[in-house]
C-alpha cells in the first residue's frame, strides 16, 4: 500500500510540475501569436495603420489556440522527460541525506508528536 501511494504521488507531482510548466508556456505562446499578428479595430483604423499582419478575429483566435495546444503540450513532455531522467535520481539520492540531518537534529520526534496530537 505504501508503495502505490509513493507511485500515485509521484505521478501527480510529474503531471502538476510538466502541466503547469506547459500552461504558462502556453500563454506565452499566445502572446506571441498577438507580436505578429493582431486584428481590426480601432486602435488600428480598422487594419489601416497596423505594423503587423491583420487577420480575422477568427483566425487569430485559432493562431493563438494552436499555438499554446502545441507550443504547450511540447514543452510539458520535455519537462517531463527531464524530471524523470534528471531529476528523479538525484531526489532518491538526497532523500536520504535529508531524512538522516532530520534525525541528527532530533526533529523526527517533534514531527511524531506533532503527527499524534
Amino acid at each position: 500500500m505504501k508503495k502505490d501511494r509513493k507511485t500515485i504521488f509521484n505521478y501527480l507531482s510529474e503531471q502538476v510540475i510538466g502541466r503547469f510548466t506547459g500552461f504558462m508556456v502556453g500563454l506565452w505562446a499566445s502572446r506571441l501569436i498577438s507580436h505578429f499578428f493582431t486584428t481590426r479595430s480601432i486602435h488600428n483604423l480598422w487594419g489601416l495603420t497596423a505594423r503587423k499582419t491583420v487577420v480575422s478575429k477568427q483566425t487569430f483566435g485559432n493562431l493563438e489556440w494552436i499555438a499554446s495546444v502545441v507550443i504547450g503540450y511540447i514543452v510539458f513532455e520535455i519537462v517531463l522527460k527531464i524530471i524523470k531522467n534528471k531529476i528523479g535520481p538525484w531526489l532518491l539520492k538526497s532523500r536520504f541525506s535529508v531524512l538522516r540531518w532530520i534525525v541528527e537534529k532530533g526533529w523526527r520526534e517533534k514531527i511524531r508528536s506533532l503527527r499524534y496530537k
